[in-house]
């Protein structure tokens, strides 16, 4: 055989070699619910479970995380854009049915933010599972911008687009597709109209005060917190008032070691896993909460979810 045709030989080879291991990773990809690509200056992770609504799932964060770190310090990566696919979904959080980790406290910065916003609209949202839709996300400050749906996929295109962006140039893109987007302008704040109830009813020293506070109220609004708030365990309730008010002080690296040592706390307790048989097992929607009410759940408890886990702890 010629050298010429020993060459041709050994490039296809290794054509069909890297195609292997490029479909290989490609299905591993898909298999583990995420994929990975880069486009222009952006890494672009497309969170791809929509018939479990984009719930994350551990071999997603596997797959994740590593690559997160090599675009870190990828110079020639200046943006992250992470999307889900389906349409119906962003993200609904992480799957508890896989992960075990739940609705027990405002995880993932929760912490962070939600004490930051106006008021106590934080503590509301964070007590009660108040779930904030659309432009009111924005409204709310929970996000810094709102666009329409059907413009998303040009806004990631003008993003993916941009040379060596600055914050400033990124923000001005956003800045501007949000101009562009009415829908629902010309409606109010979905909380609007209680923003004043929800200021003057969840300012209390106490998960207790503040149920008094909405029993005493007697208002449609009040009775239906003070009823969504009976059916929550009474032991997150009282971690995540606590949350709210330490982590209004923290930075976010802190609040996010705050958040792991409370992970660890309620994986020890039992009402995590009695909220998982009620929800996802039995489905009876009926949690035995233990303890039961809110003035068995003793501030030592509480205070012992906080405790540093030493070398246990989540390092940043």
């Amino acid at each position: 055989m010629s050298l010429t045709a020993l060459t041709s030989a050994y490039r296809l080879r290794t054509l069909c070699r890297l195609q292997r291991i490029q479909g290989h990773m490609m299905s591993s990809q898909v298999d583990s619910g995420v994929l990975l690509e880069k486009v222009g200056c952006a890494g672009v992770i497309t969170l791809n479970r929509p018939e479990a609504l984009n719930a994350l799932n551990m071999p997603m964060v596997q797959h994740i995380y590593p690559q997160l770190k090599k675009w870190e310090s990828d110079n020639e990566t200046d943006i992250v854009i992470i999307r889900g696919a389906g349409g119906k979904a962003f993200c609904a959080g992480g799957d508890i049915r896989v992960l075990f980790l739940t609705g027990l406290f405002p995880d993932v910065g929760g912490g962070y933010f939600l004490p930051r916003l106006q008021g106590q609209l934080g503590l509301f949202l964070a007590l009660t599972g108040f779930r904030l839709k659309g432009r009111d996300v924005q409204r709310a400050g929970v996000a810094t911008h709102f666009v329409e749906s059907e413009k998303i996929p040009e806004l990631e295109k003008e993003l993916v687009d941009l040379k060596s962006p600055s914050a400033e140039d990124i923000s001005r893109v956003l800045d501007s597709y949000q101009n562009q987007s009415a829908l629902g302008a010309d409606k109010p704040f979905v909380l609007e109209q209680h923003m004043s109830d929800i200021d003057r009813l969840f300012s209390s020293s106490s998960v207790e005060g503040i149920v008094q506070n909405l029993k005493a109220e007697g208002s449609e609004f009040a009775n239906t917190q003070a009823k969504t708030l009976s059916r929550m365990s009474p032991t997150s309730l009282k971690i995540t008032y606590r949350q709210l008010q330490a982590g209004a002080a923290l930075s976010l690296q802190d609040v996010l070691v705050m958040e792991y040592r409370l992970s660890q706390a309620c994986m020890r307790g039992c009402d995590f896993y009695e909220g998982v048989r009620s929800v996802l097992i039995d489905k009876d929607q009926n949690p035995k909460w233990n303890p039961s009410t809110l003035e068995e759940v003793s501030e030592e408890s509480v205070e012992q979810c906080f405790s540093s886990l030493g070398e246990k702890d989540l390092m940043l």
